[in-house]
């Protein structure tokens, strides 16, 4: 699956995206959060504060509990604001 990083998020992983790989016991988009932020330090400062990231699975919004299975792309971004 891809990984895209938008705004901060990719200003501290240092990508815009990349191909992963993570483990079969990697199943929901939390469980992918906590897996990128042991990949290094700089992924450790992109989500050391999880509940700053937000998620999109195949480009819809998803909650930490969501199945990542299948996904062919998984996008985190910081929280947006209107104005």
């Amino acid at each position: 699956m891809k990984a895209v990083y938008f705004a901060w998020v990719r200003e501290r992983v240092g990508k815009k995206e990349e191909d992963i790989h993570p483990p079969a016991e990697v199943a929901t988009v939390g469980d992918l959060v906590g897996w990128l932020a042991a990949r290094g330090e700089g992924y450790a400062l992109a989500f050391a504060d999880d509940r700053l990231i937000r998620a999109a699975v195949d480009r819809a919004h998803a909650k930490r509990d969501a199945p990542i299975a299948g996904a062919r792309e998984i996008a985190f971004f910081p929280p947006m604001t209107g104005g």
